[in-house]
């Protein structure tokens, strides 16, 4: 059954008891960045659905009160954690539909009422528009355009056909980028990372999940709109940045923190825009809503692979120093 289908599917039974009113993205790590694009985008063109994004420990402990028979809850795990599976038996508790999005079979597949099965940003062939993030986002707006229309969604479904193509062609694009970069970070025991709006979940994906947890450098991640009420003080000439430019609204953010660092900080300073990768092959009016879903496959497949190469640090084998005990 396809997205838009199963949300038709989900939306017409909610009917009865007074329609859809919420949507909740429950996940854990990675994963959890992975619904960024979908709630940003919730966040800007809806008016009647509310949507919010809360991590799966969270979720179990602390699941917002709104979650009952009017609300959706998507949960997302490429192999079913433990959290993400006890989140979901806490949403059938609750009365939610449960959407589960996995890539292999487990325990979540087993307790959603309903299972959307993705592709892996890993695998370069995989078709980058139908991963965790970008399922999510055609959910969204899905969900959006069902309960109240949403004028751009032609638009939407278009820009999701040029995804891949835009990808493979930033990928040998900024391969040699990437090496370079990535012989400068060789020695560096903190690499900042700046993103904003529409590009933050791939910030803090890429700070996260592939700098801090596969490569073991500290990176810590900052929103580039509220960098100059705090962050900003640790610039100096050996700090290293990474910023990335989103194509939107925020984007005069980025530009902002871009004439910053040029002045104040010295030459570790790495721009990668959203504009290099493609973006604007896509109308304008929705161009905004796919940052991520370019971004975070070039980030993972390119940047964080040249950076395991030049420090020598095997990034498959993910040092999961506590997991025995947690």
């Amino acid at each position: 059954m396809e997205i838009r289908e199963l949300m038709e599917k989900i939306i017409q039974g909610m009917e009865t008891d007074g329609g859809i009113k919420s949507v909740v993205w429950v996940a854990a790590g990675g994963s959890h960045d992975g619904h960024w694009p979908a709630q940003y985008f919730m966040d800007r063109e809806s008016t009647v659905v509310r949507s919010q994004m809360v991590t799966s420990s969270e979720f179990v402990y602390a699941a917002p009160k709104r979650v009952g028979k009017n609300t959706i809850v998507v949960l997302t795990s490429m192999r079913g954690t433990r959290e993400t599976i006890d989140a979901a038996k806490k949403a059938k508790e609750l009365g939610a539909v449960t959407v589960g999005q996995y890539v292999q079979e487990s325990g979540l597949t087993e307790v959603c009422d309903y299972n959307v099965q993705y592709g892996s940003i890993w695998e370069d062939d995989e078709d980058q528009s139908r991963t965790n993030a970008g399922n999510a986002l055609r959910m969204a707006m899905a969900i959006v355009d069902i309960a109240e229309g949403y004028e751009h969604y032609g638009y939407a479904m278009e820009a999701f056909t040029k995804i891949q193509p835009a990808y493979v062609k930033a990928r040998e694009y900024c391969r040699p980028l990437a090496e370079k970069w990535a012989a400068q970070m060789k020695e560096e025991d903190c690499i900042n990372v700046l993103a904003s709006g529409p590009a933050y979940g791939s910030g803090h994906i890429f700070s996260t999940c592939n700098i801090l947890e596969m490569l073991q450098i500290q990176s810590p991640t900052f929103n580039s709109c509220d960098f100059f009420h705090g962050p900003f003080e640790i610039t100096d000439k050996n700090e290293a940045f990474f910023l990335l430019v989103a194509e939107g609204r925020t984007r005069a953010a980025d530009e902002r923190a871009i004439t910053f660092l040029k002045k104040y900080a010295g030459d570790k300073v790495y721009i990668l825009d959203a504009k290099e990768l493609g973006i604007n092959n896509l109308k304008d009016t929705v161009a905004e809503y796919f940052n991520h879903l370019l971004f975070t496959p070039v980030l993972n497949n390119v940047y964080m692979k040249a950076l395991s190469e030049t420090t020598g640090t095997d990034y498959t084998t993910r040092r999961y120093m506590w997991k025995a005990e947690y």
